[in-house]
This record gives C-alpha cells, structure tokens and sequence, in this order.
C-alpha cells in the first residue's frame, strides 16, 4: 500500500534513522563490539544521504532500553570539532555529534541484570513528532518526502503492540514511510507498518555487508524504488497481538467498545471496563399438542 505523492527530483528529503543500541540484543549479546561497527555503517549511510542533495535533511535516534535520545541533530550545545583531512567538515561534525551522544546515553544508562525490551515504538513515535515538526517550518508549498529507518536487533514485542499500530496509521496519514533493517531477528510487527506506509523490510544476511545493504536497499527515495531490482516484498503476517497475554493469535473476541483483542472470553474488558452480558441459550417452548 503506497502512501507517496507525487514528487520531483528536487523536493527535499527528510530521513530519520532510529539505531537500537539497547545492550539486551541477541547480536550485541553474542558480540558487544558489533554496536561499533553498526553506528559507522549508519554514519556512513546518513552522510551518503546528505551527499545526494544539499537540501536534504537527517535526523539520528538512539533506541536504548531506558529511553530514546537525539544523537543528531543535537538537543545540546554544539560541539568544538577539528577537521579532519581529506573529509568534508560537515561530514565530521555528523560523525562525531552520534558517537559523542551515543557514548554519552551508554554511559548514564542505569545498568541491567536481565534482558529488557527496546523502546522501539516509543523511538519511532519520537521521530514522527520530529518529521512533523520539520515539515511545519519549511516554506508554504515545499514538499518534503520524510520516511524513517529503524535499524535493529531486537525481537518483536507485542507488549507495545497499540503504541505501533497508532504510529503506523500515523505515518500514513502523514505520508511517511517506514523501513526496517532487522540484523537478526524476524520481525512480524514491524513488517506491517512497512506494508501500510509503503516502505521496505529486509533481514540481512551478515553484518559484514550493512552499508552496502543500506546503500542498496534504503538510500535510494521510495518514489524511484519499483524501478529498481529490489529483493521482493515479504508476505506479511497480519496477527493482532492479545491484550491480555501479549502473543500474536489466530482467532480472539474484540470488545465492540474499545476494539481490544483478547484470545479468550472475558465478562468484563480490562481495557475500558465495560461489562458484557454472557450470553445464555433460550430454551425452545414446547408445542401444545391440541386436544
């Protein structure tokens, strides 16, 4: 389902990238050094962004298991960056402002004992509030194509399965369109807001190549992708997650007041509170027999 106006290749473009960096990840888990080399892949690729015109935009979040934060542009004061040889200064100050932030969020994260959840839909909810902000700024009459990409690890979580379903109906009712990268894992959730704003899901096959898979996947706009050879869209499970035990069913009862999902019959929805009436079967009357 596309949800793309029309555009020119001289509209700008505004791309906001939200980068797990919660420690609880399987990948990170099993290769704590791997986070190092994902932040150059997504530096690269949001510098690789910039290139492709001077009037597009680029945002970067940090996704951690406490909270999201801004790593670019920064919500702080400036920082003093020498530049470097041979790379353009702008370049530099996007590179250093993710890794001083990210080192900044990493360092006062409260410590974890047991696995602990992304905020993954509080992050993607962040840079929908963003991209609306931006686009309320520019100029009457630009058109921004904004879309967001959410680069990950984690595994699906179902306990935050209404605040996904509210930004994605969000996202394409603004017109922005989200991609996934997962890194490790499949993702049913998110592979139905790709497919209700437009955008692209993809499960990399190794690390090792992230930014060629970025770059070849993700950097070109959503409006010139049919006709590119892009591996094909992923059949997409649509299961509702219950709210009462958070897994994706099959079959559930939806209350008629507040349509939550429940994979079993409950007199009363924990949701709203409202109290059902259990239905009791009617007894047939029996016929007189005339006499």
């Amino acid at each position: 389902m596309s949800t793309m106006a029309e555009t020119t290749p001289d509209d700008p473009s505004l791309l906001v990238i939200c980068v797990d960096s919660n420690p609880s990840q399987g990948i990170l888990r099993r290769n704590p050094d791997a986070l190092n080399s994902i932040i150059n892949c997504v530096t690269a690729f949001g510098n690789a962004h910039l290139m492709h015109k001077p009037q597009n935009k680029l945002a970067v979040l940090s996704c951690h298991h406490n909270g999201s934060k801004f790593l670019y542009p920064s919500p702080e004061k400036s920082l003093e960056i020498r530049q470097m040889d041979g790379q353009y200064e702008f370049f530099t100050f996007v590179e250093k402002s993710i890794k001083f932030n990210l080192s900044e969020l990493i360092k006062n994260a409260p410590k974890i004992v047991n696995n602990v959840e992304s905020m993954l839909a509080g992050c993607l909810a962040m840079a929908l509030c963003y991209i609306v902000r931006v686009k309320k700024a520019q100029p009457i009459g630009t058109n921004l194509i904004s879309r967001i990409l959410v680069v990950t690890g984690s595994e699906d979580s179902a306990h935050q399965y209404m605040t996904y379903m509210n930004v994605f109906f969000t996202a394409q009712k603004e017109r922005v369109v989200l991609d996934i990268c997962t890194l490790d894992n499949t993702l049913v959730l998110l592979q139905q807001g790709c497919d209700i704003t437009g955008g692209h899901y993809l499960k990399v096959p190794q690390l090792d190549g992230l930014l060629q898979y970025l770059l070849w996947i993700f950097l070109p706009e959503p409006s010139i992708r049919s006709k590119l050879a892009l591996p094909p869209a992923v059949k997409v499970d649509y299961r509702a997650a219950c709210f009462c035990h958070r897994e994706l069913i099959d079959i559930g009862f939806v209350c008629s007041v507040c349509l939550s999902i429940f994979c079993k019959f409950s007199p009363i929805c924990t949701t709203c509170s409202t109290v059902f009436k259990v239905p009791v079967p009617i007894k047939p009357k029996k016929k007189k027999i005339k006499t």
